[in-house]
């Protein structure tokens, strides 16, 4: 009986969880609502910009501030053409003075960072540095935050469901681990790679559309 409770538990978390997004016409995995994943987002913005901000490391040079804001600012107007509700998101861009780090992101409800070692170590333009954060901004109007934020929790529910229909509790740990792993490959990887996919095609568009050369 609890064996059976677990499967019909894991198959009813995966039911409920499917929508399609408006934009790709992709079916995603959505337990979270994306209220619930900016609001998440906007705590974990903050609680990873304050040490920078703390040790002088953010928006310290104010033309490469101004040249990244105003690309973006561009970008934001395009996304927007998108979902038109994303207007109201409390949509912020900071660079991040780290010359060893090639990376940029966008949280869910439009909060963004670039470092400088991306736009330094590449010597980028003003196209690049819109077609990269085109691709970032992508990656939240396509709500792949929630979708990844889902996953999460799925995964953790499913562990929960999967250790309680064990009756070996010797070798219950070692077979849950097992799990996660077969479930991270079968859930994240082919997953992460159709987001990204998403996320190139949808960026260069805003980024075209915003008037940088793709």
């Amino acid at each position: 009986m609890i064996k059976k409770f677990g499967v019909i538990f894991i198959l009813a978390l995966f039911l409920s969880g499917c929508a399609t997004n408006p934009i790709t016409g992709r079916d995603q995995f959505i337990l979270i609502s994306e209220d619930s994943a900016i609001a998440l987002s906007r705590e974990a913005y903050v609680g990873m910009l304050k040490p920078v901000k703390d040790e002088g490391k953010l928006d310290n040079d104010p033309l490469l501030e101004r040249r990244v804001k105003s690309i973006t600012e561009l970008l934001i107007a395009q996304a927007i053409k998108y979902r038109p509700e994303t207007a109201n998101w409390q949509w912020s861009v900071h660079v991040v003075d780290d010359p060893e780090v090639v990376n940029a992101w966008c949280m869910a409800g439009g909060r963004m960072a670039i470092y400088t070692g991306l736009i330094n170590k590449l010597d980028a333009t003003d196209a690049e540095i819109a077609q990269v954060m085109g691709h970032e901004i992508s990656h939240a109007l396509l709500t792949h935050s929630a979708e990844k934020m889902s996953r999460g929790l799925a995964l953790q529910a499913g562990l929960t469901a999967l250790a309680i229909t064990q009756s070996d509790k010797k070798h219950s740990r070692l077979k849950v681990q097992g799990a996660a792993i077969a479930a991270i490959i079968a859930l994240e990887l082919p997953n992460s790679r159709n987001a990204e996919s998403e996320a190139d095609r949808i960026g260069i568009e805003i980024a075209a559309k915003a008037g940088f050369d793709p």
